[in-house]
């Protein structure tokens, strides 16, 4: 392809002076085919020379070497390539993992509020059951807004809607008979239900969680749309879609693609579909990918009446969904570039060294020359070797141009990294959103309790009791704003500042992060700050990250335990801080858990190993990265009395 000339334009590219080469090669500059075999004046046939077999020779030589490293080249570019794309692939599971989590705990803390389940049990034209469902309207309609659910309504036990948060809009659901719906069945039957559907009322797809209220019956639906997801998929420019157990598009960066099939739905599968109004009218078509052949995750994609373009595609599972998250990420100039540049290198070393070879053997032909006609070889050899000096200028320069552009390329690999870390970090809020929820619910709803008496006692004139109910929700207020300030402080970028902060603080902030969910699994947290006023150097939000991921780590690992595994007393984890020298202090976290094998320890701080089933592994690999960011070192020792111990070193700030 990028030789695809004659042999006299071959030479002329690689010497760079085809004015030259005509003057040193007699045929090429009569002309001839060095190939050619022609009859003299009597009737022979003239052999190649031997200066026309080498060029050959040559030729041969830079066109095999520069395939030979366009295939090397292509072979790394696609293996980088796939390391790049399952990385960002861990990425869009976790992060969408996480945006389903958020929503999950919702239909169980609505279907366990009293009001909801007196609406449940209501009945729609009683006058009496007016007040208490236009108030749980309003209700509703404010959760929605506050979690960002597209829709959140009640439905009694013979499948009519008696509350919605839509309610008094051209949409409203009240009224309506969703008994016919999968995710009502489920949860009448099970207590809880989902599925992924068209709305038949708005016509938007999404995921309906459905919770049985209490034994009263009556079930509460939130909707989640993924409008806010795709959008962002678009945005980055990646190819990604989720697909359900049939194979069916969900969610997709393209909406073309949307309710699209990955494989063939039988006649049965697509009756039933229609049966249960799942997808509307919508014929499911076949998704437009079409595997290349010898490959086993290249594809081309169809765009419409556009060429089909070449993409890596990979899939993951959705750790908790029977759904499968795909990545199709382009080919495009990448691996043409890298193919190209092995291409134009190969082809250039080689034809140097050919012309290196052909100088040495005509080395002793021209000394012959230079004894018998000094004085007129002088200028031909100085101009020759001017015209080798600008060859060899030209190709330095270009060898500086393509180190400036790898040297680019370096420092965008490195700022990648460093936005891998951050959405590595953004991810790891989602694994302890659930501790957190206890936490935040009992001061909702108790703030929920004293507004209520609240506005009964100042009703009654008892001004002082409900001053009282105020004040409380003050501090219930407070307690929730230190919470959010904790996990703002978690998420926001770091500073990269070393700074004395208080030891003491660091620590009581982490524990405040996993306090709730180590009281709920019932895990005593035994805790030693050190000497009052003790301060390392560092960045206090990124070393209340490493607290918070150790304490987690540690959590995990004794969690589920029976009392008395690892010691009389049962499970428990420790946290001890010491100053251990004049400028260092040690911060130990310890647990007595089963361990850790010492082929696990010697890998725990790699990027992306992990030995949790649905784990990134970027939690400790960060956590090591900030330590020594702040001028310390974190290392992990098998404790002799059982269990893990993660010893972190820091300096101390005098």
């Amino acid at each position: 392809m990028l030789f695809a000339c004659d042999a006299r334009d071959a030479v002329a590219r690689v010497c760079g002076n085809s004015d030259a080469v005509r003057e040193s090669c007699p045929e090429i500059r009569s002309g001839s085919d060095p190939m050619r075999r022609e009859a003299g004046p009597h009737g022979r046939l003239h052999v190649p020379s031997r200066r026309s077999l080498v060029l050959l020779a040559s030729l041969a030589a830079i066109l095999l070497a520069a395939w030979s490293a366009g295939r090397v080249a292509e072979r790394w570019a696609l293996a980088d390539l796939r390391r790049t794309a399952q990385a960002a692939l861990g990425l869009q599971v976790g992060a969408l993992r996480a945006e389903m989590q958020k929503q999950a705990s919702l239909p169980l803390a609505l279907a366990a509020d009293p009001e909801i389940a007196a609406a449940a049990a209501a009945t729609s034209g009683d006058p009496s059951s007016r007040p208490l469902l236009d108030r749980v309207n309003r209700r509703l309609a404010q959760v929605a807004e506050a979690t960002g659910s597209a829709v959140i309504y009640v439905i009694r036990p013979d499948g009519i809607t008696v509350a919605a948060s839509n309610a008094g809009t051209s949409g409203s659901f009240l009224g309506r008979d969703y008994a016919f719906r999968p995710y009502f069945r489920q949860a009448m039957q099970d207590g809880v239900g989902s599925q992924f559907a068209l709305g038949t009322v708005s016509g938007r797809a999404g995921l309906y969680l459905s919770r049985r209220i209490g034994t009263a019956g009556g079930v509460v639906v939130v909707k989640i749309e993924f409008a806010a997801v795709e959008a962002a998929w678009r945005r980055a420019g990646d190819g990604v879609f989720v697909a359900d157990g049939r194979g069916i598009v969900l969610v997709a960066s393209d909406p073309a693609w949307h309710l699209a099939t990955l494989r063939q739905i039988d006649e049965t599968e697509r009756s039933r579909i229609r049966e249960a109004r799942e997808f509307g009218d919508s014929p499911l078509p076949a998704m437009p990918l079409y595997p290349i052949a010898g490959t086993t995750d290249l594809v081309r994609v169809g765009q419409g009446g556009q060429p089909a373009r070449a993409a890596l595609l990979l899939d993951a599972p959705i750790p908790g969904t029977g759904w499968r998250l795909f990545t199709l990420t382009p080919l495009g100039h990448a691996v043409e570039r890298e193919r190209a540049q092995a291409w134009i290198i190969a082809a250039l070393v080689t034809g140097f060294a050919c012309l290196g070879l052909s100088a040495l053997a005509g080395r002793g032909r021209r000394n012959r020359e230079r004894l018998a006609q000094a004085s007129a070889q002088r200028d031909i050899l100085e101009a020759r070797v001017g015209e080798r000096t600008r060859e060899l200028t030209d190709a330095n320069r270009m060898l500086r141009l393509e180190m400036e552009e790898r040297r680019r390329a370096e420092a965008e690999r490195e700022r990648l990294g460093r936005e891998l870390a951050q959405a590595g970090r953004l991810a790891a809020l989602g694994q302890f959103a659930a501790s957190m929820a206890h936490e935040i619910n009992q001061p909702l709803a108790a703030i929920r309790s004293y507004a209520d008496n609240a506005a009964i006692l100042v009703r009654r004139g008892r001004t002082d009791e409900a001053e009282e109910n105020a004040f409380a929700i003050g501090r219930l207020t407070d307690r929730i704003g230190g919470l959010t300030r904790q996990l703002k402080g978690f998420a926001r970028r770091s500073s990269g500042r070393r700074e004395p902060v208080v030891l003491a603080e660091i620590l009581h902030n982490g524990l405040e992060l996993v306090a709730a969910r180590a009281a709920a699994a019932g895990i005593p947290l035994t805790v030693q700050t050190g000497p009052a006023g003790l301060r390392v150097l560092g960045d206090g939000p990124r070393l209340e990250q490493v607290v918070v991921n150790l304490l987690q780590n540690a959590l995990d690992a004794v969690a589920g335990q029976p009392p008395g595994h690892g010691s009389p007393a049962g499970p428990r984890v420790d946290l001890h801080a010491s100053a251990e020298a004049p400028d260092r202090v040690r911060v130990e976290v310890r647990d007595n858990g089963p361990g850790m094998p010492e082929a696990v320890r010697a890998q725990v701080f790699d990027a992306f190993f992990t030995t949790k089933s649905d784990g990134l592994g970027l939690g400790l690999a960060i956590a090591r990265g900030i330590v020594e960011d702040c001028g310390g070192s974190l290392t992990v020792l098998d404790d002799p009395a059982g269990g893990t111990i993660f010893r972190m070193h820091l300096q101390k700030s005098h």
